[in-house]
């Protein structure tokens, strides 16, 4: 009894892998024929002198000098019994051999190529040969400088790995890739320094980027309005730069850089609110010469935001608040203008915004020229026709120019847009609608984080030896340790002490 049991034990493990077997061989099938309804994809039988080799793969993703040059000439010269034996013919890298039809699946579609004996044969030869369609590596558009590197990232995110390899030759530079999007199959890098960057950090990054549930991903923009503390907030708060010098100088820091395949542009946290307003360039310069130009940006994002509404609202509740050399020139320039200040003002700022997105959106050389022509015009004419004032067209004007010293895009339009709401509660309430207005802005700016991290750092809470490196730039012989906000592993850049030691050569 027990031996007839052991035998249909036996039996029925030899019809279920046999069922197995069969199921792969239908399931491959069945992959290769819905892969043949797409025009690209050839899937044809190849015959060379004595043998017969079954060939698939998606013509527009195949390096056709790789199966010309590399594949093809090789298996003319032997004959052909067994698929190791076409692989050691091949002299390509990342050659597999696999039946499991998931591998073949993602490897097709990724630019290999498949061989297979015959037919019907289950097995098959994963053979690497992508095309490799890139842009060249190119000086930055963004967050070009005069002074420093002259590389900006690319769309390929193997690229963009060498750029920071070749500045970070450490074997501390870890990489972490997944793929996210059900139908884009997006491949994201989380890059960071083992034993320096804080493994808090990196896991809240590991974690969200898990989580994301998407049909797509296109730009690493798509991935920061997913993974932000606070998607809905204005404020961004990862830091997005296409400049390589840039992200080794973060992860040197302590921070987390987060590549995405097919964007120019990676992903930085934690950050705080002080780094959109600081250019790279900065670290290039004369350490004065560099807080000088950070301040400048910060009192000319302040003009920007708060110039209009107080105008607003001195022109609507404040009079008294105006010098009185000054009143005669606004009584003159305001006497033909039939619109209160309000209204004056809205319109100058959508004819501002108005003439910004047309020259973003055409052609480099037209845009420039509806951007110049098109403010003199327009400006010229609605102080002649009486539809505003010369005095106010002059603020806005100087307002719009104050708002382009911003080195981060994205903060850029963050700027544009909440001068909008501050010039509504200025005309509602004058200055103290100002004030609410900034109370706030300043509310939400100390409920932001950036990866959990107080996006007011080192403002709030108060970090007083982080503000060496925030509104003004102290010399690198003063920042001898890492940001306290990073709560790095490593704090210690270098020894001040050690460096103190050396001494010149006439000494």
């Amino acid at each position: 009894m027990k031996l007839f049991r052991s035998k249909k034990d036996k039996w029925n493990k030899k019809v279920s892998k046999l069922m197995k077997q069969s199921k792969k061989m239908d399931d491959l099938q069945a992959l290769l024929e819905a892969c043949q309804e797409s025009n690209d994809f050839f899937h044809y039988e190849h015959t060379f002198e004595n043998d017969t080799l079954w060939i698939s793969y998606y013509k527009s993703i195949v390096d056709a000098d790789v199966l010309h040059k590399a594949v093809f000439p090789y298996l003319e010269k032997e004959s052909l019994n067994s698929l190791e034996k076409v692989q050691s013919l091949i002299p390509v890298e990342k050659t597999i051999i696999t039946s499991n039809v998931k591998d073949i699946e993602k490897n097709l579609l990724n630019g290999h190529m498949i061989i297979r004996l015959n037919d019907q044969e289950k097995k098959c030869l994963v053979v690497n040969a992508p095309v490799k369609k890139e842009r060249s590596i190119s000086p930055p558009e963004v967050e070009f400088s005069v002074v420093g590197p002259k590389e900006a990232f690319v769309e390929s995110i193997d690229t963009n790995l060498n750029l920071l390899r070749v500045r970070l030759p450490i074997k501390e530079l870890k990489v972490k890739e997944f793929t996210i999007g059900k139908l884009s199959k997006t491949k994201v890098a989380i890059i960071y320094i083992a034993g320096l960057t804080n493994e808090e950090n990196v896991n809240t990054v590991k974690q969200r980027v898990k989580e994301v549930e998407i049909d797509q991903v296109i730009d690493s923009s798509y991935l920061t309005q997913i993974i932000s503390d606070n998607p809905k907030s204005l404020f961004p708060q990862l830091l997005d730069t296409e400049r390589p010098d840039r992200a080794a100088a973060v992860l040197a820091e302590g921070k987390v850089v987060v590549m995405v395949n097919g964007s120019p542009h990676v992903l930085i946290g934690p950050t705080n609110l002080t780094e959109f307003f600081g250019a790279f360039e900065d670290y290039f310069l004369n350490p004065i010469l560099a807080s000088a130009f950070r301040i400048i940006r910060f009192f000319a994002v302040i003009f920007s935001i708060l110039v209009t509404p107080i105008y607003v609202a001195v022109l609507t509740y404040h009079y008294e608040l105006i010098p009185s050399d000054l009143f005669g020139t606004l009584i003159s320039s305001r006497e033909v203008v039939p619109l209160p200040p309000i209204l004056e003002a809205i319109i100058l700022e959508l004819t501002i915004e108005l003439l910004r997105e047309a020259g973003a959106r055409l052609p480099t050389k037209v845009g420039q020229t509806i951007g110049i022509v098109g403010g003199i015009v327009i400006g010229t004419a609605s102080v002649e026709a009486g539809l505003t004032s010369n005095v106010l067209l002059i603020i806005i004007a100087l307002a719009a120019l104050a708002s382009f010293t911003t080195p981060v895009y994205q903060m850029g339009n963050t700027i544009r847009l909440i001068r909008f709401p501050f010039l509504i509660l200025a005309y509602m309430f004058g200055m103290v609608g100002v004030v609410i207005c900034f109370c706030f802005m300043l509310a939400h700016l100390l409920r932001l984080t950036s990866l959990g991290r107080p996006f007011l750092e080192p403002l709030y809470p108060p970090r007083l030896k982080d503000l060496k490196d925030s509104i003004i730039r102290f010399p690198f012989s003063w920042n001898t340790k890492r940001p306290i906000q990073l709560q790095t592993q490593d704090t210690v850049r270098y020894s001040k002490k050690k460096a103190r030691k050396k001494k010149d050569i006439d000494e």
